[in-house]
């Protein structure tokens, strides 16, 4: 099939990065607000519309997938004063809302509607907090669900909102003071006009706000204008007494770590003087809670593994003690509950859950899993002896669970139960060999009675960046894609934490190329091991995976049939230039480095493509309201690829309206993933027979 491409406008602009001259033809596409570029979309839409329609497993999957979804999902609840907060979507809902209940077993209570307030989806509930007397809720809307987030403040008991408007706040949590008449929360600068979306982000500060006050009155609590790619998070300790201030380099889990006594919960003075308890940079202080005048941090420190120290906050020279120390296996969340410490750590990307004592640092106990998988949410307060838990696998859906420490019970809270019978699959662990001999991890789903002749299709889905691990979930619309005969893989990519800050830092700057490496191990193992084959295999991966999976196919086109990466990081040179990009240099480097330059131009995605070359079929995916990995990167990168590609396989972009980094309405949602999959499968040879059907089992 042979494809006309809408017209790309190619300039003459170049940039110097030292002594090396860089082409950059489509650099207009940056300004995303002209006439030009918004035609361009929309003619690149258009041709990718008409392409998605004409295959036949389009609307199938799309149906599939949505009866897949339609199933009730909850999240972690939060506890205070005696109820219990969280949000439930009943199954197809544009958005989840909030529910109030008294304690585990009370009646819930609708608390508030997004749907209501944006029956479309296109502004989008973000985060939520409520009142430590739990009379009033903060919560936080976006515009098409972008990082800019604006708080309102909800009367419970009235069911109306007060006027006040707190604006700007960006990568921030919202932490009461313990009298219930205000909040911390971190935001930037408001940015310069029309540039809302793509403006580079600098000075992140601490604000208090005060309720039924305008925001000119909040009280700037902390900022460091020396330091303007830093981040700041305020935290409130569960007592009321102190707060705690992280204070983080770029996006690293690298921070120094502040407290301030706020002296009476009751009567805080948001005005107390902030002292210092680490100021050494270059590791993790992350605070876990306070016991008394006992504070506990999980650190990195001389640990890559990490461990837990603690400290007395009344003592005026902070003197640091370990409680549980560095362990064989990495230490992921750490929570403190009731005077015990309950920690989740990863064993070859299984998850363990354990109980020690707070003082001593003593193994109590070990918390029984539902299973073999992993704990990707954990939820608990200093003065509850309960933990909460999100457990799931690639086949069991997220489901939450209540630990009672004393008691040792473990009860589902509202236990998912999606319409799928998935006793006909299995997932199993595999590993792979990296270029360096690095044994890489990954999880292979697929049905009972896999074939090893090479016709299987495969997924390959991975991150590998920025101290994320790749955890093995379940995911709504995966089902859809096995009942195909298709296979799921997971990976677990050096650049996460699976193993450790060593791990992580194994696949940081200069080190980068070792994730990419360790993507393509597994796909040389898949196909080695007969599971699949060259035009079998499609790769998927969203921002640093997007990342992950354009350099994967590009520097292996013939591993690769089909690939979609998603909002991804791809124009290596410039991403530090817009929205909150300078923050990951400490992540990928800045090209305006001449050492660093020279790694990122090595494999930046954008300048590494080969005229005539024959690349993958690829599907291309971003967002108009992408404000974190701007869409030009994406826009930039197809309009090279389209005039590279070598050969007939289709090479297109999807464009989302109303929508941003990783929000979807749930329509949009399902919409994007029926694409995304129908593209897959019609380049990994899936027939198009009746394969899909709803309720299909693998023996039928």
């Amino acid at each position: 099939m042979h494809f006309e491409y809408p017209h790309s406008l190619r300039t003459t602009t170049a940039d110097d990065y030292h002594g090396h001259r860089i082409e950059d033809p489509y650099r207009w596409m940056e300004a995303l607000d002209t006439p030009e570029v918004k035609a361009w979309i929309e003619a690149q839409n258009a041709v990718t519309d008409q392409y998605l329609a004409s295959l036949p497993l389009r609307e199938r999957l799309r149906a599939r997938i949505t009866e897949l979804w339609n199933y009730a999902k909850v999240s972690l609840p939060v506890a205070e004063n005696g109820r219990l907060f969280y949000q439930k979507n009943t199954g197809l809902e544009k958005q989840p809302a909030i529910y109030m209940r008294d304690g585990l077993n009370g009646p819930p209570a609708l608390v508030l509607d997004p749907n209501a307030l944006s029956p479309d989806g296109s502004v989008a509930l973000m985060a939520f907090a409520p009142s430590p007397d739990a009379r009033l809720l903060a919560y936080t809307l976006a515009e098409g669900g972008a990082d800019w987030q604006t708080v309102h403040v909800r009367d419970l008991a009235r069911g109306e909102d007060f006027a006040d408007r707190v604006r700007w706040m960006r990568f921030s949590a919202l932490s009461w003071t313990r009298d219930g008449r205000g909040f911390f929360y971190s935001r930037f600068p408001e940015p310069p006009v029309g540039r809302t979306y793509e403006a580079a982000l600098s000075w992140h500060a601490l604000y208090y706000h005060r309720i039924g006050t305008p925001q000119s009155q909040d009280v700037l609590i902390f900022e460091r204008p020396d330091l303007p790619s830093w981040f700041v998070h305020g935290t409130v300790s569960d007592d009321g007494r102190y707060l705690l201030i992280g204070f983080y380099e770029g996006a690293t889990n690298n921070n120094r770590l502040y407290v301030a006594d706020l002296i009476d919960p009751v009567a805080p003075d948001v005005h107390a003087p902030i002292r210092p308890l680490m100021e050494r940079d270059g590791a993790e202080y992350a605070p876990i809670g306070v016991e008394g005048t006992t504070l506990y941090v999980r650190s990195d420190f001389s640990a890559p593994n990490r461990c837990v120290l603690a400290l007395d906050l009344e003592q005026h020279e902070p003197a640091w003690r370990v409680v549980i120390p560095q362990r064989e296996h990495r230490l992921g969340m750490v929570m403190l509950a009731g005077g015990r410490l309950v920690t989740e750590s990863l064993v070859d990307v299984t998850s363990r859950v354990e109980v020690f004592d707070g003082r001593e640092g003593r193994l109590i106990d070990r918390i029984a899993l539902p299973g073999a998988g992993v704990v990707a949410a954990m939820y608990a307060r200093a003065d509850l002896a309960q933990v909460w838990l999100t457990f799931t696998s690639p086949l069991q859906p997220a489901t939450v669970y209540s630990v009672d420490l004393d008691s040792g019970t473990r009860v589902a809270f509202e236990p998912a139960s999606p319409p799928v019978d998935l006793s006909g699959y299995q997932t199993r662990q595999m590993f792979a060999t990296s270029r360096d001999g690095t044994r890489v991890p990954f999880f292979v789903t697929a049905r009972n009675d896999l074939p090893c002749d090479g016709t299987t299709p495969a997924m390959m889905y991975g991150y590998g960046g920025f101290s994320v691990d790749m955890l093995p979930v379940y995911r709504p619309d995966v089902p859809a894609w096995l009942e195909l005969g298709g296979m799921w893989v997971t990976v677990n990519l050096r650049g996460g934490s699976e193993y450790g800050e060593a791990w992580h830092r194994a696949g940081m700057r200069e080190q980068k190329q070792n994730v990419f490496d360790d993507f393509i191990a597994v796909a040389e193992r898949l196909i080695a091991d007969g599971y699949t084959s060259g035009s079998r295999l499609a790769m998927m991966g969203g921002s640093n995976g997007g990342l992950l999976v354009a350099v994967a196919m590009e520097q292996r086109p013939e591993l690769v049939a089909a690939a979609v990466p998603i909002v991804g990081v791809l124009d290596m040179l410039r991403y530090d230039l817009f929205t909150g990009g300078r923050a990951w240099v400490t992540e990928y480097g800045s090209a305006s480095d001449p050492e660093q330059f020279g790694f990122l131009r090595a494999y930046s995605p954008l300048h590494n493509l080969v005229d005539g070359r024959c690349y993958p079929a690829t599907l291309v995916c971003t967002a108009d309201y992408d404000d974190r990995v701007v869409p030009s990167h994406s826009f930039k990168f197809i309009a090279a690829l389209q005039r590279a590609q070598g050969c007939e396989r289709p090479v297109l972009i999807r464009v989302e309206t109303q929508a941003s980094h990783g929000y979807r309405p749930t329509d949009k949602r399902i919409a994007e993933l029926a694409d995304q999959w129908a593209f897959a499968a019609a380049h990994t040879g899936v027939p198009d027979a009746e394969l899909l059907t709803s309720g299909s089992r693998p023996d039928e």
